[in-house]
């Protein structure tokens, strides 16, 4: 462990003289909140992060600037692309691409597997608002440039961006008749074709349009069907218009996006104590039930304080599914935008108005693995926002004042269908868990259900056992310290004489009913049942007032002051609507029901067996005790806030200080998880169990950005950030929920650096250093975070090293050559719901360190009119997992989704 720290922090010296804030490095089409920039110069490339045109050198905000042939030479396709670019930027996919997709800014993100969790990174798209990290991956058109920003971004982006913002611009229409066709093969049979087409109508009117098409197969293997997981299949189509009439210009956009695939499969990684019962039962039926990488597989027991590597695991991206269920995942994106841009003289106004539609429809087999005891079939969910921007900016006082105010509102609604349902071996799987576990106390397997067979007693009958006499010591004999409860259960059934009931105070008068239930099984689930279905709504109504304003106090001084009232009100209405059999005994105990709860009495004596039995057959996630019909609403009120102090030492040297106050609103868990039974001794379900609360932060930060050549820039932000109320997606043991985290702190330093040392040879450098961390103050006893005060946050790497060169030389005067590197190197991060390990800042169960390199070898014109090029991504194919997690109703299994294996083929580019 001491080696690795030392060659990281070697690493970590060389990259302080390096980073990317100016990754741009050729010349955007010039418009409204667009960059420009001479090829000569690229650190002085143009952003729009304070709703301004300045260089990435001029603005005091940490921010990393990525452009048109930077995008095009890593092939960026979609927002996941980027963090081989950014080092502070990190996003993940866990069961779903739609809704199991996170991004991460400085150790802060947003879980995407709860749909009711909105997002702490923002995510823009020419100017638009995408509610959630999943509305946002879609494949890209040809970009413009993307700009990261890092830190709380409230003032001027508004809600959701308490840990940054990522703003995207596409390419827009020109008056050049001019257009780009594009194709792809590579292993895997992967095949795509993009392309573009755009020009003039009018002097004053010009169209554009883009489309692509990607496809390839999965690169994760079902042993039990040799079905391969994780595939793509997805087209996009966008349209723009933008009339430019001098003083006026409006560009709209219209886009639709679509995918069939099957995502997201996970590998098992640790074998627990429950692998057993899975392998068995899918054994019966010629099925692998888990699969594990012979030689390599790790048992990981309950409380262990061992250290696990995780990514030694499984070394192979296979698994077992239960044959008859998939991942299915359809999704269906699209929307309209418009953005007037108005010269009124001395005012410049700017309206956004947009209008989206996104919906998922998803299947899963989510108990992960060969047999048929859980699914989900059907699951639908579909968010619609209208947003609305008005923004009014100008000068005053000589220059003195560069001010701006506006306005924001948005109407959401956000729709989800879930649909749970049993399988098969939905019973099979619960006895034969208990069979064990039983086998264990009284030497003989027991079953409830009745789904192993007549040879199995049901645990009910074998306390009515004739063959067992009536006299304590026979029962003791048999059921040890139970002997006497048994007696009075006996005298209660009518089987035994009163008197053997021997516990003072005890009822022994025969009870109704109690025979009849001990003798039979218990009713069990039907394959099929479950959510029939849950239904959740919530709209959202926002508000906001905002300005920002920069005072220039001297040539070298300024200041920048802003503010934003934030008023938001949700409504929430669901209906729960659950059918499950296996939840009948547990509904009479609940309802008082006197056979029901003798027979409850026993289970309770064995420790843990009530509890344990009631949450594997009667799973919150479909517990009919639920059911009905819920509302809730409240509304948040907040100011968020910037104040900057900047400093020009020199021309090329600018330091600056800043003080942010964020803020992402509450939301409500859409999944009935959140309420409390009654049985576990809660107070049942209520409509306000699924709320959570706002999360606020304040942030300070200082840096210096640097420019003592055109050749060179180096870029330093250091930063540190409180949260309050920290929304944390969690895993409860059944499903994702969200609760707040009184306070959390991530804090860190972060340089960037562009380094050009020939006019055909380029170098982006980046090193951050994140240490985001639960307060130690915080409680977490009784909750799925105990034991995790002090320790850095689950995914989230503390040391990150991006490095990426870009060497063009000229091979004749009209062709030139093209090499392209890059490289991320993440630390090593703590694994989700494993146990915390007491000796070290981690938990028992963590992914090493480990570096991605992608490359691309190729020619191209000179006047960039066609390029071919190789290329490869993972190119040592490192075995890497993106997340792991603790397998739902599997005590002491773990799984993972593995990163994408090598990829490689060969591009080919021809403009027109």
């Amino acid at each position: 462990m001491a080696m690795k720290k030392l060659d990281l922090l070697a690493a970590t010296a060389l990259a302080l003289l390096a980073a990317t804030p100016a990754f741009a490095q050729e010349t955007p089409a010039p418009a409204d909140e667009s960059a420009t920039q001479d090829y000569d110069s690229a650190n002085d490339i143009v952003v729009t992060a304070t709703r301004r045109n300045e260089t990435v050198q001029e603005v005091p905000i940490a921010i990393t600037a990525i452009g048109a042939e930077l995008l095009q030479n890593a092939a960026v396709d979609n927002v996941r692309d980027l963090e081989q670019l950014a080092p502070s930027l990190q996003s993940s996919t866990g069961q779903s691409s739609a809704t199991g997709t996170t991004i991460y800014l400085r150790g802060i993100t947003t879980g995407g597997d709860n749909p009711g969790f909105e997002p702490a990174v923002g995510v823009f798209i020419d100017g638009v608002f995408r509610a959630r990290a999943g509305v946002a991956i879609s494949e890209l058109p040809e970009l413009e440039r993307v700009e990261v920003l890092r830190g709380p971004q409230g003032t001027l982006f508004g809600r959701n961006t308490s840990a940054g913002a990522l703003s995207i611009f596409t390419a827009q229409p020109q008056f050049e008749t001019q257009g780009y066709v594009e194709g792809m093969y590579g292993n895997y049979n992967a095949y795509g074709v993009k392309g573009a087409i755009t020009g003039p109508v009018s002097k004053s009117l010009a169209l554009r349009l883009d489309a692509g098409y990607r496809k390839r197969d999965g690169y994760i293997e079902d042993v039990n069907s040799d079905r391969a997981i994780n595939d793509i299949d997805r087209w996009n189509v966008r349209g723009q218009a933008l009339l430019d009439t001098g003083d006026i210009t409006f560009r709209l956009i219209g886009d639709y996006y679509q995918t069939d695939e099957q995502c997201c499969g996970a590998v098992s990684a640790v074998r627990g104590a429950l692998a057993g019962a899975i392998e068995g039962i899918a054994a019966a039926q010629g099925l692998d039930g888990l699969y594990f990488t012979p030689g390599v597989t790790r048992a990981f027991p309950v409380g262990s304080t061992t250290q696990l590597n995780f990514s030694d695991m499984p070394l192979e991206r296979r698994m077992a599914i239960s044959p008859n269920r998939d991942f299915a995942e359809r999704i269906r994106d699209w929307g309209f935008s418009g953005e007037l841009n108005w010269d009124l003289g001395d005012v410049k106004l700017t309206s956004i108005t947009a209008y989206r539609n996104w919906r998922v429809v998803r299947n899963q087999d989510i108990d992960f693995s060969g047999i048929d005891r859980a699914y989900r079939d059907g699951y639908r969910n579909e968010l619609t926002d209208f947003t609305q921007e008005l923004r009014l900016q100008g000068s005053g006082f000589g220059g003195k004042l560069d001010w701006l105010i506006g306005g924001f509102y948005l109407n959401e609604s956000n729709k989800l269908r879930d649909v749970v349902q049993i399988g098969n071996d939905g019973n099979r799987y619960v006895d034969t868990v208990f069979a064990g576990q039983l086998r264990a106390a009284f030497g003989t397997p027991l079953q409830f259900f009745g789904s192993l067979g007549p040879t199995v007693p049901t645990f009910g009958a074998a306390l009515l056992n004739p063959a067992v006499p009536n006299s304590l010591p026979a029962l003791t004999a048999v059921y040890g310290q139970l002997a006497p409860l048994v007696g009075c259960f006996r005298a209660q059934a009518g089987t035994a004489p009163p008197g053997l009931c021997v516990i003072p105070g005890f009822p022994s008068t025969p009870i109704p009913g109690l025979a009849a239930l001990a003798a039979s099984p218990l009713p069990g689930a039907v394959p099929g049942q479950g959510n029939s279905p849950d239904d959740f709504r919530v709209k959202t109504n926002a508000f906001a007032l905002f300005t920002h304003n920069i005072i220039n106090v001297t040539d070298k001084l300024s200041v920048t002051l802003g503010a934003r009232w934030n008023h938001e009100k949700k409504d929430m209405t669901a209906s729960i609507n659950n059918n499950l059999g296996s939840c009948t005994f547990f509904n009479q105990v609940r309802a008082g029901n006197a056979a029901a709860v003798a027979y409850a009495n026993v289970l309770k004596q064995i420790p843990g067996l009530f509890n344990n039995l009631f949450l594997l057959s009667c799973n919150p996630a479909v517990n009919t005790e639920f059911n009905g019909n819920y509302q809730d609403d409240f509304t948040d009120n907040e100011i968020t806030g910037t104040a900057k102090l900047a400093y020009k030492i020199s021309n090329r040297l600018l330091a600056y200080a800043s003080f942010d106050h964020g803020y992402k609103s509450g939301g409500y868990n859409l999944d009935q998880a959140t309420f409390d039974s009654v049985l576990l001794g809660g107070n049942g379900a209520q409509g306000s169990d699924l709320r959570f609360g706002a999360e606020t932060v304040d942030a300070y930060e200082i840096g210096f950005k640097a420019s003592p050549s055109r050749e060179f820039t180096l870029n330093v932000a250091a930063f540190y950030m409180n949260f309050y109320n920290l929304q944390s997606l969690v895993f409860s043991g059944n499903n994702f929920v969200v609760q707040n985290v009184p306070k959390s702190i991530s804090k860190g330093i972060e340089i960037e650096s562009t380094i050009r040392p020939a006019r055909d040879l380029t170098f982006q450098l980046g090193y951050s250093y994140i240490s985001a961390k639960y307060s130690d103050s915080n409680d977490f006893l009784n909750t799925p975070l105990q034991g995790q005060e002090g320790r850095q946050f689950n995914n989230q790497p503390e040391h990150t090293v991006v490095i990426a060169g870009t060497w063009t030389p000229r091979l004749t005067n009209a062709l030139n050559g093209l090499l392209h590197v890059d490289m991320r190197y993440n630390s090593e991060v703590n694994i989700p719901s494993s146990n915390p390990d007491p000796a070290n800042d981690r938990t028992t169960l963590f992914n090493p360190g480990y570096a991605l390199v992608n490359a691309s070898l190729g020619v191209q014109s000179s006047n960039g009119k066609w390029r071919g090029e190789v290329f490869v991504e993972n190119a040592t194919n490192q075995y890497y997992h993106i997340t792991g997690f603790a397998v739902p109703e599997q005590t002491g299994n773990y799984a993972a989704y593995p990163g994408t294996p090598r990829f490689y083929g060969a591009r080919v580019r021809v403009g027109f």
